[in-house]
């Protein structure tokens, strides 16, 4: 539940010139991985959208708005001079936080007004972002890469880089014992938004992964339709790969696919019963629609003869994909589960929330 580390680029230390450090960036449009790192994106954005508030949905745009959010009191221009208060005290940052998590991060009220002055402000929220990462840390994730100011407004980032390397008059120089790396604009709007998408993974990955539980899917080995599939164990330590969650959903699909195949599809004429298969993963093995059909089937049987049935079973061409991921989207919005999911989604955007959000709707709300 992290962005892969496809790759890294290097920045020199401010005040160390030739000292590198591998740093992690959000790739340029050009790049060959861009595409998958946009789409994660984008199925970050709108899940935190559809399901990270106590009172609806409020759309929030990586990084822009969750930088603007973190606070009550915030600065308008670089200049230091005018200021606004937040009139929506329910869609800030952290209340998304306690509402997911159950719980403020010590020390920090969900709803807070910051100093005037724009030194300290800067000091405060980085002081904040410090205690957002070490909280979220404590709970299970993963962030080595991730910086405090890589979260700051790009405006207090230049304030911060000010302070630290003594720029800024009456500044007391650097602040700690870390190394200073002082970006450029567009470099650090790259920083930033890599940075902020991560932080929602990880966020999604200790908040929202746990609410699955095992104890609701039998044990495969127990059932007699999985007996020719080898297993897939829910123990916290028998994969390095996905955690005990990820492999609980895996067993769920693999269940109810292997379950569900022959009835969904034995009138189908566009290419009959689909055959056995193993689930491994949530992108290619997700990739036709049909085990997300199978799940949505097993539920809502009145499904298979108005949508499922229609299905391409053994899907070659594009179009019969994207025919596929059209029925999907239709089953969805058929029981009124707003997932937010697109066509297009199926062909480069993870599916692991779709199942996810599957799974905690029927199970668990």
């Amino acid at each position: 539940t992290s962005f892969r580390d496809h790759k890294s680029k290097t920045v020199s230390e401010s005040d160390e010139k030739g000292d590198k450090c591998e740093l992690s960036f959000f790739p340029d449009e050009d790049e060959e991985d861009y595409m998958f790192f946009q789409k994660t994106l984008n199925a970050v954005q709108s899940w935190f959208t559809l399901f990270g508030w106590s009172k609806g949905q409020n759309p929030i745009s990586i990084p822009y708005s969750l930088r603007s959010d973190v606070c009550i009191v915030q600065l308008t221009v670089a200049q230091e001079k005018n200021f606004k208060r937040r009139v929506d005290k329910d869609k800030g940052f952290y209340e998304m936080l306690v509402h997911l998590n159950g719980q403020s991060i010590p020390g920090i009220a969900a709803s807070q007004s910051l100093s005037t002055d724009p030194v300290e402000r800067m000091l405060q929220l980085h002081w904040q972002h410090t205690e957002l990462l070490s909280f979220l840390k404590r709970k299970g994730a993963y962030l080595p890469h991730i910086m405090p100011e890589f979260l700051l407004s790009p405006e207090d980032y230049e304030l911060w880089t000010e302070v630290n390397t003594g720029v800024r008059v009456g500044s007391p120089g650097k602040l700690s014992g870390r190394r200073i790396f002082v970006l450029e604009s567009r470099t650090f709007e790259t920083m930033s938004k890599r940075a902020w998408t991560d932080v929602l993974l990880q966020m999604y990955k200790v908040f929202v992964l746990p609410r699955v539980s095992s104890r609701i899917v039998p044990d495969p080995s127990s059932l007699e339709c999985l007996q020719n599939i080898p297993g897939i164990k829910s123990e916290p330590l028998c994969s390095n790969i996905y955690s005990r969650y990820e492999r609980t959903i895996l067993i769920w699909l693999n269940k109810n696919y292997e379950k569900n195949r022959k009835i969904v599809w034995k009138d189908n004429e566009r290419g009959g019963i689909p055959p056995m298969r193993w689930i491994v993963n949530f992108d290619q093995d997700l990739l036709d629609g049909l085990v997300l059909a199978a799940q949505m089937a097993g539920y809502c049987p009145y499904l298979i003869p108005t949508h499922f049935v229609k299905m391409y079973t053994n899907p070659i061409t594009h179009e019969q994909f994207m025919h596929n991921a059209l029925i999907i989207v239709k089953a969805l919005h058929t029981i009124n589960m707003d997932l937010d999911i697109k066509v297009g989604d199926f062909i480069v955007a993870p599916l692991l929330y779709i199942c996810i959000n599957i799974f905690i709707l029927i199970f668990v709300q």
